[in-house]
């Protein structure tokens, strides 16, 4: 008896094979910058390293071929197929009931020969097939045919957010502006030590050491910062570019929630409805003085926590308003509104552990090190207790105003946070247990960390330095029933 048609095997694109084989870019720039660094002239080694990856590139060639050939899919009425395998033959199959999402993603190689990888999720980490790869009006027709069996087709809504061009202006406001400019720097720094070229040997990097040496430090260390800023703030913009271009929040149907952007590698990560569980609304402190945030989804089928970072993210660094319209199309949460104060005591903690953890070492270090070396360095203690002091209890008075709770309606509203400052809403019933956690300094102080177990996104959210004797009797009304045994009457 012939198979349905809709149960055939079906075979990746051919052109996979010309995509498992970008790997070689990556060792033949690093014989390309050794010719270079060796004025043309490349010794044996380089010759003998070209001719082993002739040889790999053949063997993986070859293996890729067979792979490619021995690869089959298929959608069954009931689950999603892929056979693999040349001596033992190997089928996995995920039911189609369970699909939680659809991803397709595609890199700049794959791009380029029009190729997309696609990657179905059932919600557990490493759960899921992932097919690589597909053409792309093969990947589109592959996911709504998913999505369609899995019953999650319905009614398209209207777009929710597309992404501006303006939206550039918040690529720098992060702090990775700095942390970026020296990982790019250590990473060069260790494939020119792995190709045996000497950094420092280098004749511009020698020169350019011996001038900022020679110079006048408080000019050149200044240049230098800003220097630093600038490039890390083009490679911020470089970044957001590549990786939000072409940005689109959409409900793909009435129960998908899909993002798709990026520019060379792009990406379209489909979020399940019955799945949502809340958003968060995040402001760092930079983005935040800049009038910008960035929105997660808080839901569950999207992997592991790792994982879970990376795709829960459906709006990037944008205006506030924008950020606060997106909450409101997702999950129906606008603006948080007034929440309910946290005690006073919970500034004094903030001060104490900024004065205790930040200030304090520092200082005694420059003071030890001015008494016994260089007396110039007292001074610079005395400076830092004062700058150090108050730049503690400004970013503490910042957290304190941060802390607030509230319940509004079937949702639960938390914010916490100064450097990251996070409003995060979620729905109530999605609140499976309540942690209470103390220690004896905050027993002393008489408050609580009430922490909220959900089923999504970090798992875990936390009510820092509640009133210990509210918190009880507010997780109750949040999750009427949980907490009823345990308060007195």
């Amino acid at each position: 008896m012939s198979e349905p048609s809709g149960a055939r095997w079906r075979a990746t694109d051919p052109r996979t094979l010309a995509a498992h084989c970008a790997w070689m870019g990556a060792p033949l720039g690093s014989l390309a910058l050794t010719a270079a660094a060796t004025g043309g002239r490349p010794d044996a080694r380089a010759w003998i390293t070209l001719g082993v990856l002739a040889a790999v590139c053949a063997g993986i060639t070859g293996a890729g071929l067979v792979t490619w050939r021995r690869t089959r899919y298929r959608v069954t009425t009931h689950s999603l197929e892929l056979r693999t395998g040349l001596f033992t033959r190997r089928v996995r199959a995920i039911p189609l009931h369970r699909i939680r999402n659809v991803d397709l993603t595609a890199g700049p190689v794959q791009r380029l020969l029009g190729l997309t990888v696609l990657r179905a999720g059932t919600g557990g980490g490493g759960a899921g097939l992932k097919l690589e790869a597909l053409s792309r009006p093969a990947a589109e027709r592959l996911r709504a045919e998913l999505l369609a069996r899995a019953g999650s087709a319905g009614a398209p809504d209207p777009v929710l957010s597309v992404g501006d061009p303006r939206w550039l202006r918040y690529a720098p406001l992060t702090f990775w502006v700095f942390g970026g400019v020296f990982t790019a720097a250590g990473a060069v720094w260790r494939v020119l030590d792995g190709m045996g070229v000497k950094p420092w040997k280098i004749g511009f990097v020698r020169r350019a050491a011996e001038d900022f040496g020679n110079s006048a430090l408080w000019l050149t260390i200044p240049l230098a910062l800003l220097a630093i800023t600038a490039l890390g703030a083009a490679g911020a913009v470089v970044l957001y570019a590549e990786n939000w271009a072409r940005f689109r929040l959409e409900w793909a149907d009435a129960a998908t929630l899909r993002v798709r952007h990026g520019l060379f590698t792009t990406r379209a990560v489909s979020i399940e409805r019955a799945r949502l569980r809340g958003v968060a609304l995040r402001e760092p402190l930079l983005l935040r003085a800049g009038g910008g945030a960035t929105v997660r989804a808080v839901a569950g089928g999207l992997g592991n926590r790792e994982e879970n970072r990376k795709r829960s993210v459906i709006l990037p660094p944008a205006p506030r308003a924008e950020a606060l319209r997106v909450c409101e199309g997702v999950f129906g949460a606008g603006r948080a509104g007034v929440l309910l104060p946290h005690p006073r005591v919970a500034l004094r903690r903030r001060v104490v552990r900024g004065l205790v953890w930040c200030v304090l070492p520092v200082g005694v270090a420059l003071a030890v090190t001015g008494a016994l070396f260089a007396p110039v360095l007292l001074g610079c203690a005395a400076a830092w207790a004062v700058a150090g002091t108050a730049a503690v209890g400004a970013l503490a008075r910042d957290a304190y105003r941060s802390l607030g709770h509230a319940v509004r309606g079937r949702h639960l509203v938390l914010r916490s946070g100064t450097f990251t400052r996070e409003t995060v809403t979620l729905d109530r019933s999605a609140v499976l247990a309540w942690t209470f956690t103390d220690t004896p300094f905050s027993r002393r102080a008489g408050v609580v960390t009430a922490t909220a177990a959900v089923a999504a996104g970090e798992e875990a959210y936390r009510i820092r330095d509640m009133a210990a004797a509210e918190a009880p009797r507010f997780a109750e009304a949040v999750t009427p029933g949980v907490l009823a045994e345990f308060l007195a009457v």
